[in-house]
């Protein structure tokens, strides 16, 4: 097979390129980097007497290496090509010149911008009304119908939502017990009142620290690979194939993550509850003198079971809304990668904007209600 040869002949008033050979894709990578050395400044002939074979990647290498000696792709004069080869190299030229035009960047206004943000945020809460809406009918249908109830799926999200996660919540909270009870005693012990070291870190902990800081780990360690994971299933077409099966992808994938969600997060609070006073008990005993039987003995005093409750009843409220939102992001991934990881990112923003204003909420009801 011939190899693609280009020579540049000067005249008087133009320069001729010569090509000959088979300008065909496998040939090109014999060609040298810089086959053409400066055009002049004009038009230029191109002959293609001697050429014997010519594709379209041929072509558009023929363009870009007259292009790149100086030449305008309007003002090159075709000579001796056959009609096949003219037909070739005018197609190619015809669609390098569009694509070579540059293309102003869009400017959108603010009204547009808002605009566009505004539809988008539609088009999310209607997505989100509808998923919750499909997801009450299923779990309808599951009272009605137990047996289909996925019970290895739903013992496998509590092993992964809760039995894993035990260790780190136990680790968090613990240190931030010690470091509230810390920064605490330093203030109160100046005052002669290490003592009530003991009311913050209870109040604190078991009715706000806990359930939001617990509630914020499993929207980043748990919300998060919900989505991941449903997010794969449906770029690898699994969820499609659970369709064909005739399985209902909610109660496959969302119902058995949603509930194991619900008894968890509870339960990671209530750890995250003992975790936080023992953290506080370490540090009153170490740096306040406060032994471990006159803390438990104050403890008792200033921490009713209703202030315990309050953050316990948070929690299933908190595990619901992550897990509506992780499944929901999970179930809107695009068939590609970069999505998935959009949608893992969207999932922990919105859940951890959810708990903050669920508590906000929260804390208002019971100052109303009298809590």
């Amino acid at each position: 097979m011939p190899t693609p040869l280009i020579a540049l002949e000067r005249q008087a008033d133009s320069a001729v390129v010569r090509v000959s050979g088979d300008w065909l894709l496998q040939n090109l990578a014999s060609l040298a980097p810089a086959p053409l050395p400066a055009l002049p400044t004009g038009g230029a002939v191109l002959d293609g007497a001697d050429l014997a074979a010519l594709d379209t990647s041929g072509a558009l290498r023929l363009l870009e290496i007259m292009g790149d000696a100086g030449a305008d792709p309007q003002q090159i004069t075709q000579i001796n090509f056959s009609a096949a080869h003219s037909a070739v190299f005018e197609l190619v030229l015809r669609n390098f010149t569009d694509s070579m035009a540059a293309t102003p960047p869009a400017r959108r206004s603010m009204l547009a911008h808002i605009g566009r943000v505004s539809l988008q945020t539609w088009q999310h809460v209607r997505g989100t009304v509808g998923f919750v809406g499909i997801l009450s009918y299923q779990m309808l249908q599951l009272m009605r119908h137990p047996g289909a109830f996925r019970g290895k799926e739903f013992v496998a999200q509590v092993e992964a939502v809760f039995v894993n996660a035990i260790p780190l919540a136990f680790i968090m909270m613990f240190l931030m017990g010690v470091v509230f009870a810390y920064l605490l005693g330093i203030q109160a012990e100046q005052y002669g009142a290490s003592i009530f070291v003991v009311d913050g870190v209870a109040l604190a902990m078991s009715r706000e620290m806990s359930p939001v800081i617990v509630a914020i780990l499993v929207a980043g360690r748990s919300g998060a690979a919900m989505t991941a994971q449903i997010g794969a299933m449906k770029v690898n077409d699994e969820i499609d194939a659970i369709s064909v099966l005739g399985l209902s992808p909610y109660n496959v994938l969302v119902v058995p993550r949603i509930l194991a969600l619900l008894l968890a997060l509870p339960l990671l609070v209530f750890i995250g509850d003992i975790a936080g006073i023992l953290g506080g008990m370490l540090v009153a005993e170490r740096q306040l003198a406060i032994g471990a039987s006159a803390f438990i003995a104050r403890l008792d005093q200033v921490l009713p079971t209703q202030t315990v409750l309050q953050g316990l009843v948070k929690a299933p409220v908190f595990a619901l809304f992550i897990g509506v939102i992780a499944c929901r992001m999970g179930l809107g991934v695009a068939r590609d990668a970069r999505s998935v990881g959009a949608n893992t990112t969207s999932t922990v923003v919105q859940s951890i904007v959810a708990v903050i204003i669920i508590n906000a909420l929260f804390a208002v009801a019971f100052v109303e209600l009298g809590f």
